[in-house]
């Protein structure tokens, strides 16, 4: 049986939020454990120019869903990326999570061959769907996830590679 277009995105895509969600849960307990502050690491970043946690999460959330409206068609909900507590972003995951669980593999019919033409400036690629999602959605998806396990570890938030791998089963 081949890989459909749905199968290595939506599952794919739910996954990963709900490690990270999972992630948080360990950096509030951390934060309340420590007595901290929860904007500390919420604004946290590994580099002065690189997007502190709470932006990695949005992130992670906006590639997620506008790659399935991309894909799929269907129309993704908007965020003000205005999230500024531990449990306004698990809400913004557990909103992403409830769209592209709406969003089922026969609206994926056809996506690989799509035309999926970005417009960032003067960054304008163009891409089939299939390569979309493999050279660009999924690797942005995991760059914004895996940084921000960085910037936790980074923290002192006791997290591994276990947790950014999650469940696997």
């Amino acid at each position: 049986m081949s890989l459909s277009m749905y199968r290595v995105s939506v599952p794919v895509f739910v996954r990963g939020l709900n490690v990270l969600a999972d992630l948080l849960k360990k950096a509030e307990a951390h934060v309340e454990q420590q007595g901290a502050v929860p904007d500390a690491i919420l604004s946290a970043r590994l580099a002065d120019d690189m997007l502190p946690l709470s932006a990695q999460v949005q992130r992670a959330s906006d590639t997620s869903k506008l790659s399935v409206e991309r894909l799929s068609g269907v129309a993704a909900p908007k965020f003000e990326d205005n999230e500024t507590s531990f449990d306004q972003l698990q809400q913004r995951i557990a909103n992403t999570i409830a769209y592209l669980n709406t969003v089922d593999a026969a609206q994926f019919d056809g996506s690989g061959e799509r035309v999926i033409k970005l417009n960032w400036g003067k960054f304008q690629p163009e891409f089939t769907g299939e390569d979309y999602l493999l050279t660009f959605a999924l690797p942005n998806f995991y760059f914004h996830i895996a940084t921000a396990h960085g910037i936790l570890r980074n923290q002192g938030v006791p997290v591994g590679k276990l947790d950014y791998i999650g469940a696997t089963l």
